[in-house]
């Protein structure tokens, strides 16, 4: 197991800079003090390292949308994902980035997972939006257009980061800074 969370910790960190396509085996063997044989007994091929990784990750990804209560308060729900989401931008930066690299290059292997796991809590989640939205406790609007959007603002701050470090340093007023005013944001958006 130790060896595994070692290949898989490099794997990540070497995905999540160049892509599946620009890492190698040979660089991840390297990365993790192994050689190349070594790593192959505890996974096949670099496809299987990143299906791994990738899988883990939907499920990590996953939870604070699943954890969203359709009996709780309609707003408290979606600000509460939303700071779980920004908090994960800021925790987990590698594995967000390997998460885009993999949509921008079209899903290739996870397409199934997409279809199979996020697509039916996707539309449930959308589901329970809006029928908050149809009971006047959100601002009435497209929920999966609203998802999208935490997705793509949460995210940026994980996937832009060296540019976000570069225009606005320092990091834990800027981490402050991003929470307060992406919850401002959608707090007044929601709100009926």
């Amino acid at each position: 197991m130790e060896n595994r969370k070692r290949i898989l910790d490099a794997a990540l960190g070497l995905f999540s800079t160049h892509g599946f396509r620009g890492t190698t085996l040979d660089q991840i063997a390297d990365a993790c003090g192994m050689h190349k044989p070594n790593l192959i007994y505890y996974f096949a091929s670099k496809e299987a390292i990143h299906v791994d990784l990738l899988n883990t990750l939907m499920t990590e990804w996953l939870s604070p949308l699943n954890a969203m209560d359709p009996d709780g308060d309609p707003l408290e729900e979606i600000l509460g994902y939303i700071r779980r989401k920004m908090e994960m931008s800021r925790e987990f930066p590698r594995e967000s980035r390997l998460f885009a690299n993999e949509i921008v290059q079209g899903a290739p292997r996870m397409l199934p997972h997409l279809e199979s796991t996020l697509k039916p809590l996707f539309d449930q989640q959308c589901g329970v939006i809006n029928r908050w939205m149809h009971d006047g406790k959100l601002a009435k609007m497209h929920p999966a257009h609203l998802i999208f959007s935490i997705w793509a603002i949460t995210q940026h701050y994980a996937d832009f980061e060296a540019q976000i470090a570069v225009l606005l340093p320092g990091d834990d007023k800027r981490a402050r800074g991003a929470d307060a005013f992406v919850e401002a944001m959608f707090r007044k958006l929601l709100t009926p």
